[in-house]
C-alpha cells in the first residue's frame, strides 16, 4: 500500500486507477495496452499518466532496494539501533537516506579518522559538551594531556579535535537541511573563461558564457547544459555562490553557529574554527555538488522531454503512403544516388547521374530520371535535404514528365547511420551505402514512422545537447517516444520490418524476428488467429500485440482495426441485434450511432472500450497521421548572403527547443525563431504555436554572417 500511496501523493490521480495500473505493470502489460484496452480498471489513464506512475513506481523501488541494502550495512557494523531503522524506513527519498547513512558510510580516509586513531576523539568530545567554561590556558592544559605518538603539540592536539568536531557537524541532518534549503533557494552558477581559450576558435561558440551569472534554480535547461558542456570541454570554469547579491557564506555560519554554539569561551572558539572547516572543507563541497547535480538532472529532463516531443511528431510525420517512388541522394563529385522503389519499399533499380559540377552531364541525367519514372511508374520523387539538395530540386524540376509527378524535399537526418547499421547490412546485403541511403530517403517519403525506427532515435538529430544529458534516461525515454508511436499507428503485419514489429506492444525484438521467419516460410497472416502460430509467441504476447498489428484483406474484416480480438464477440452481437453483417457495421456511421451501448456493458467491456470500438468502425484503420505535401523554398535564396532583413520566406521546422524553433529556409544554416517571436503575446510552450516539419513562413529579423546566426519571425 506503501507504493500505491506514494505514487497517488506524487501524480494526484485516484488510488483504485494507480493500485490497478500497478497491477497491470507487474503482470507485464506494456503502456500502449493498458492506455487503449483496459481503460475501465485505470480509470481511463491515457499513456502519459500512465508513463508517470512507471516513473514514480521505478523511483519507489529504488528506495526500497537501497534502504534494504544501508540496512543490512548498519546490521553488518552493528550500529543498527530501532530509532535509525525506523527513521530509514519512513525515508521518503534518496536524499534523506543517504544523510542518514552518512555518518556511518564507509569511504576513503579522512582527517577525522586519523585524529581518531590518534586518540583525539575524548579531547572532541570534552570541547563539544561545552559542560563548563573554558579559558585559554585551561584549553591549553586540556590538550597536553593528548601529546603523544604521531601528537607533538597542543595545538595539533586541538587541531585534530576540531578535524573530528567538524565532521560531526558535517553529519548533522538538520543542519544539512538548512544548508540544503539556503543554496536550493538561492545558490547561483558563474562561470568564467580559461585565459588560453579567451580568442580560440572553437570556444566561441561557447563565448556568451565566457563571463556569466545566473541562479541556479533559474537557469533555463539549454543554458546550463551548454555551460557544463564548455565547462567539460576545458574552455570555462564554473563554481556553485550560494547568493550573488550578499556574502550568504557569512550569514550561514551565523546560521550554523547558532544551533550549536552555547558559550563564549576558550572552548567555543575551536568549536568555531571547527564549524567554519565543516562548512568550507566538507559541507558546501558535498551540497554544492549536490545541487548541482539535482540541476542538472531537472536539465536533463527538460532536454529529454524536448527530444520526446520532437522525435514524436517526427515519427508520426505525413507519409505519403503506397506509392512508387523515385528516391535520389544527390552529391557533386560523387554524382547522385538514384534508386527506384515499388509501392511496398522494395528496391527496383539503381544508378548514379552526375548532373551538377564537376562533370555537368545534366542532359543524360535528365532523360535518365525521364525514363526511369516512365519505366517504373514513378508517383513520386524524393530528394534528400543534404548537400546539393538544392540544386537537385531545381534540375529534377526543370524535366518534362509524360505524367504529373510530385517532388518532395526529405529529411535525411540520421540516413547515413541507417546505411552503415547491420540492419541495412541485412535488408540490402550486395549493395553499398550511398544505394542503401538512397533507399531510406524514398522509403522515409513513403512512410517516416516505418524507416525512422530503424536508425537509432539518439542519432536522428531533433534536439539539443542529447550527448550530455543522462544517456539510460534518454534511451528509455525515446524507447517508450517510438513504442507509443508505432502503437498509435498501428502496424501491417504482412508488410513490417524486424525493427517495426519489435515496437509492437508485447513483441520485442526476438519475436519480430520469429514473425517474419514465420511470413518468409507460410506466407502472408490471413487472420490474426494465425498470429498464434509463430514460434514462442503465447498467450501474453498475444493478448498485448493483436489489436496494434493489422491484417489488409483479411478473413475478418476487425483484423484491420484496432478493435480487441477479445470484443469481436460484442461487435458480433451488435451486428446481429441490428440484423447486419459485421462488414456492413463498418463505416456505416448512421447504423452504428443508433446502437444502445447501455445494452453491451458487462463485467469486462464497460462503456470507454465500447465507445472506442465504435469509434474505430466508423472509420477501421484511420491513419492519424496528415497527408503529405509538396514543399518549395524560395529559389532566389542559396546562401546566408542573400538573406534580408525584413524578406518572407517559406520554410520548414527542423527542430523544436524550449527557447524556439529552427526553420530550414533552404540554405545551410537553419535560422532560429525565438520563443518571444513566435507569438505577439506570452508564449508558455513552444508546441503550441508550431510543430516538427511544420511549413511555415518566416519574415528575417537579423543575419550575423560571422557568426552564421539568423534570426527569424513566425509570420502569422
Amino acid at each position: 500500500m506503501a507504493l500505491i500511496n506514494f505514487i497517488s501523493s506524487q501524480t494526484q490521480l485516484p488510488e483504485k486507477s494507480v493500485e490497478n495500473t500497478v497491477k497491470l505493470l507487474n503482470e507485464d502489460c506494456t503502456i500502449p495496452f493498458i492506455s487503449r484496452y483496459r481503460k475501465e480498471l485505470t480509470g481511463n489513464l491515457d499513456e502519459v499518466q500512465i508513463g508517470e506512475i512507471v516513473k514514480f513506481k521505478e523511483q519507489f523501488e529504488a528506495l526500497e532496494k537501497r534502504k534494504i541494502a544501508v540496512l543490512k550495512s548498519l546490521e553488518e557494523q552493528e550500529v543498527l539501533t530501532a530509532e535509525l531503522q525506523k527513521k530509514i524506513e519512513e525515508a521518503t527519498d534518496m536524499i534523506a537516506l543517504e544523510d542518514l547513512y552518512l555518518p556511518y558510510k564507509k569511504k576513503r580516509k579522512t582527517k577525522a579518522d586519523t585524529a581518531r586513531e590518534n586518540g583525539l576523539e575524548p579531547l572532541a568530545k570534552i570541547l563539544m559538551s561545552q559542560s563548563r567554561s573554558f579559558n585559554t590556558s585551561e584549553i591549553s592544559t586540556l590538550a597536553s594531556k593528548y601529546i603523544k605518538d604521531e601528537i607533538h603539540s597542543e595545538e595539533e592536539a586541538l587541531e585534530g579535535a576540531r578535524h573530528i568536531i567538524a565532521e560531526w557537524i558535517n553529519e548533522r541532518t538538520d543542519i544539512r537541511n538548512m544548508l540544503r534549503n539556503q543554496l536550493e533557494r538561492f545558490a547561483t552558477i558563474s562561470t568564467k573563461v580559461v585565459k588560453k581559450f579567451e580568442d580560440d576558435e572553437k570556444a566561441q561558440k561557447f563565448r556568451d558564457y565566457f563571463d556569466w551569472n545566473e541562479a541556479l534554480n533559474k537557469i533555463p535547461s539549454h543554458r546550463l547544459l551548454a555551460i557544463l558542456r564548455a565547462t567539460s570541454e576545458g574552455f570555462i570554469r564554473n563554481k556553485i555562490d550560494p547568493d550573488m547579491h550578499r556574502d550568504d557564506n557569512f550569514r550561514i555560519l551565523s546560521k550554523i553557529k547558532d544551533r550549536i554554539l552555547k558559550s563564549n569561551d576558550a572552548a567555543s572558539k575551536q568549536i568555531n574554527l571547527a564549524i567554519e572547516d565543516s562548512y568550507k572543507r566538507l559541507m558546501f563541497p558535498a551540497l554544492s555538488n549536490e545541487i548541482l547535480t539535482a540541476a542538472k538532472d531537472k536539465a536533463d529532463e527538460t532536454a529529454i522531454n524536448v527530444f520526446a516531443k520532437n522525435l514524436k511528431q517526427l515519427l508520426l510525420g505525413s507519409p505519403l503512403g503506397e506509392k512508387r517512388v523515385l528516391a535520389i541522394d544527390p552529391g557533386f563529385r560523387t554524382g547522385c544516388k538514384v534508386v527506384c522503389l515499388d509501392a511496398q519499399g522494395n528496391l527496383q533499380h539503381n544508378e548514379t547521374i552526375f548532373p551538377h559540377p564537376p562533370k555537368n552531364d545534366t542532359s543524360t541525367a535528365m532523360k535518365k530520371i525521364s525514363s526511369l519514372a516512365d519505366a517504373h511508374k514513378i508517383e513520386a520523387i524524393a530528394i534528400g535535404n543534404g548537400t546539393a539538395s538544392r540544386e537537385t530540386e531545381q534540375f529534377v524540376k526543370r524535366i518534362h514528365f509524360k505524367n504529373p509527378i510530385q517532388v518532395f524535399v526529405v529529411s535525411e537526418a540520421g540516413a547515413s547511420i541507417y546505411s552503415a547499421s547491420k540492419i541495412a547490412r541485412d535488408e540490402f546485403p550486395n549493395y553499398d551505402v550511398t544505394v542503401r541511403g538512397a533507399v531510406s530517403i524514398g522509403r522515409r517519403l513513403q512512410d517516416p514512422l516505418a524507416e525512422l525506427v530503424k536508425i537509432d532515435a539518439k542519432s536522428i538529430g531533433v534536439g539539443q545537447y542529447q550527448h550530455d544529458v543522462d544517456q539510460s534516461k534518454l534511451k528509455s525515454s525515446l524507447d517508450t517516444t517510438v513504442e507509443l508511436c508505432v502503437n498509435a499507428v498501428g502496424v501491417n503485419i504482412n508488410t513490417a520490418s524486424v525493427p517495426l514489429l519489435s515496437y509492437v506492444s508485447g513483441i520485442g525484438p526476438k519475436l519480430a524476428e520469429n514473425i517474419v521467419k514465420y511470413r518468409e516460410e507460410n506466407g502472408a497472416f490471413n487472420s490474426r488467429e494465425e498470429i498464434k502460430s509463430v514460434p514462442r509467441l503465447g498467450e501474453k504476447a498475444f493478448e498485448q500485440a493483436a489489436g496494434f498489428l493489422r491484417i489488409k484483406n483479411g478473413k475478418n474484416p476487425l483484423d484491420d482495426s484496432s478493435v480487441h480480438p477479445e470484443t469481436y464477440k460484442v461487435v458480433s452481437k451488435m451486428a446481429k441485434d441490428e440484423k447486419a453483417k459485421i462488414s456492413e457495421l463498418i463505416g456505416n456511421k448512421a447504423l452504428l450511432q443508433k446502437i444502445n451501448l447501455e445494452k453491451y456493458i458487462s463485467e469486462k467491456t464497460g462503456l470507454p472500450t465500447l465507445k472506442d470500438i465504435i469509434k474505430e468502425l466508423e472509420k477501421p484503420g484511420l491513419d492519424i497521421r496528415e497527408e503529405a505535401k509538396v514543399f518549395t523554398f524560395n529559389q532566389n535564396i542559396k546562401t546566408i548572403n542573400d538573406l534580408r532583413e525584413g524578406q518572407l520566406l517559406p520554410g520548414i521546422v527542423n527542430n523544436i527547443t524550449n527557447f524556439g524553433a529552427f526553420v530550414d529556409i533552404g540554405i545551410k544554416e537553419s535560422g532560429l525563431i525565438h520563443v518571444s517571436n513566435l507569438s505577439d503575446t506570452f508564449v508558455k510552450d513552444v508546441n503550441e504555436h508550431v510543430h516538427l516539419h511544420q511549413q511555415v513562413v518566416v519574415k528575417v529579423l537579423d543575419v550575423d554572417v560571422d557568426r552564421k546566426r539568423i534570426q527569424l519571425k513566425l509570420h502569422q
